[in-house]
């Protein structure tokens, strides 16, 4: 019986005669056409990788998990698990020239897999957007001066309505500001309350943007990519620039990367008891978010490349910039949180501590660094306005980069599998989709938005993205076949010596399937050990944003949003073996798969 076919047949070009208007004269694959040039899929894939949790996340994590000591977990889950699953998902996408659904024609049995990824996109464009739109309103709010949340007389202004009292917390304005004024929440999730309109405006504007970027598909995008890709690092490096000029700025690197770094923390073992802040589960999801992997993104984009493309040098380059522009994200902020603590007199480890800061309003996502310690900082600057514009004009480019790829595996998607409806009416299919998203989006912009923003971001943004890159490198490397697959990268790079590819063969074939199955493995164990066990049931902490419990019902919905995304998988393996041919042949493959797949995971 057969269940993987040759990955050349999946191109199927005679699927419709139509011609998409979209296609250029000097494309080569003249179905779906190709990137206008090299330069404009590096930046779009460099725009993708790099988003806005280089700029919070990475920052936020080094500073919880000990400074410098994170970047040692963080760049061994780089080489074992990031870079191998990127370079197999960019070839992967490449060799196909379809999005991450039809690329798993190639291992039909988990063909689920590709619709999990397209709805992990899907729930994470949502969300997504809803931060663009925050930083969006934040920009807007930057063209006063002083800055809104700068202002600590009543008198002075409307915006506040006197809720500042007395400076004893750091930050104080800030939050109330972004608590009050920007978001207007709720006491909790069971409160939902109006539409706040000015953010549903900026989010609005964020898909017009999306949507225009995007309406003619890569031929638009990757233009916008040459301002998008490239203006977030000129504005770190002008405020790496400002930031090392400040004085205690020292003090914030040297806990960042210097002597202060706490290595102590790579040691943390209570798995069980604070899974949220281990340090090596945070530094495999950091890569598995930073480098959108599992995400179908990566394939989408890779689609539209020429076939003898150099995925392998790409994925390097990509990759490696990636991490470097967290690592530099990371002197900009920490140069600024020591500028911060010498105003406070306070330690570096003290300025943005997350139990501090729980009436911040995004903290809980790691987003305190962007949304307050960061604001607070700029508004103490000379010409503070000027420097606030420019953070969240990058913030926002940041975002934009990210979700054009968000947008296009859904977009993809969708006309790989109705070629003859959808080929020619890209632009249609894309503003559709936005459409409907940003009526998706709608209950995250009410007053309790933001724990929906939470709640997606905990369900959607975590393991999901390990389960299916581990099924990933398990369908290619064990079911379609590791040599197989690596001859036909050969075809598109060219032949590689057998010490080239042995230590992609040690991450694909061991390594990698390892790390990721041994991680889930402790999870499932620690949700159940501590669900199961009758004492447990007293010490079970459910998610929380901040100091506020999450009702039953939203909990509930994020498991539905989770087993929503996954159940896909089975659903897809189970009509595939019942569809293919070969009767109890197919029961004998299914269980040498099982055999194969445990004898992996131990």
């Amino acid at each position: 019986v057969s269940l993987t076919f040759p990955l050349p047949h999946l191109n199927d070009s005679n699927e419709s005669n139509k011609q998409d208007p979209h296609v250029g004269q000097e494309d080569e694959n003249t179905d779906r056409g190709n990137w206008s040039s090299k330069r404009e899929y590096m930046l779009s894939m460099i725009g993708y990788a790099v988003g806005l949790g280089n700029v919070w996340r990475f920052p936020y994590l080094a500073y919880k998990h000990g400074g410098g000591a994170f970047l040692i977990p963080y760049t061994i889950m780089l080489a074992v698990a990031g870079l191998p699953l990127f370079f197999m998902e960019s070839s992967f996408g490449q060799f196909c020239s379809q999005g991450p659904i039809n690329v798993w024609k190639a291992v039909p049995i988990l063909q689920g897999v590709g619709i999990t990824m397209m709805l992990v996109s899907t729930f994470l464009a949502i969300y997504y957007n809803v931060i663009i739109a925050y930083s969006i309103y934040y920009l807007f709010a930057s063209f006063q001066y002083p800055l809104p949340w700068s202002v600590k007389d009543c008198n002075s202004t409307g915006l506040l309505d006197c809720f500042f009292s007395k400076e004893t917390e750091m930050y104080t304005t800030v939050q109330m500001f972004s608590v009050t004024v920007a978001l207007q929440r709720s006491s909790s999730m069971n409160e939902t309350g109006p539409v706040v309109w000015h953010l549903a405006l900026c989010l609005l504007l964020a898909w017009i943007l999306v949507g225009a970027a995007l309406f003619k598909g890569i031929k638009s995008s990757g233009k916008v990519v040459y301002f998008t890709a490239t203006f977030p690092y000129v504005v770190l490096f002008i405020l790496l620039i400002r930031g090392v000029t400040l004085e205690g700025a020292k003090d914030g690197i040297e806990f960042y990367i210097g002597s202060k770094s706490n290595l102590t923390k790579l040691t943390d073992s209570e798995v069980c008891q604070e899974l949220n802040t281990t340090v090596w589960k945070d530094a495999a999801t950091q890569i598995f978010f930073s480098l959108s992997i599992a995400w179908g993104g990566l394939m989408a984009l890779s689609s539209y490349n020429k076939f003898y493309n150099n995925c392998y040098q790409d994925s390097i380059i990509v990759c490696v910039t990636n991490c470097g522009t967290s690592v530099f994200a990371g002197f900009a902020i920490f140069s600024i949180l020591g500028h911060m603590a010498h105003v406070y007199q306070r330690p570096v480890s003290e300025v943005a501590n997350a139990e501090r800061d729980k009436m911040s309003p995004i903290c809980v996502l790691g987003f305190g660094l962007a949304f307050i310690a960061y604001p607070d900082a700029l508004s103490k600057l000379p010409i503070s306005p000027l420097w606030s514009i420019l953070f969240f004009v990058m913030l926002v480019t940041l975002g934009l980069d990210s979700q054009f790829a968000g947008i296009e595996v859904i977009s993809t998607c969708l006309q790989d599998a109705y070629p003859k409806l959808l080929k020619s009416k890209r632009g249609i299919v894309t503003t559709a989709v936005c459409i409907v998203l940003f009526l998706l989006g709608l209950p995250c912009v009410t007053r309790a938005g933001i724990y929906w923003v939470n709640l997606i971001d905990t369900f959607c943004a975590g393991w999901i993205l390990l389960v299916a890159g581990l099924l990933e490198v398990l369908g290619l490397s064990v079911l379609y076949g590791g040599n197989r697959f690596i001859k036909d990268i050969e075809m598109m790079i060219g032949s590689k010596s057998t010490l080239f590819w042995l230590w992609w063969r040690a991450c694909w074939f061991f390594i990698t399937p390892v790390i990721l199955s041994l991680y889930l493995m402790i999870m499932f164990f620690c949700f159940f050990y501590q669900i199961i066990l009758v004492w447990s049931l007293y010490t079970f902490t459910s998610p929380t944003y901040g100091s506020v419990a999450y009702p039953d019902w939203g909990i509930s919905l994020g498991w539905c949003l989770t087993a929503f995304s996954l159940i896909w998988i089975p659903i897809f393996a189970v009509w595939k073996v019942y569809k293919a041919s070969g009767g109890p042949c197919v029961l004998m493959y299914l269980y040498i798969y099982a055999y194969v797949a445990v004898c992996v995971v131990k």
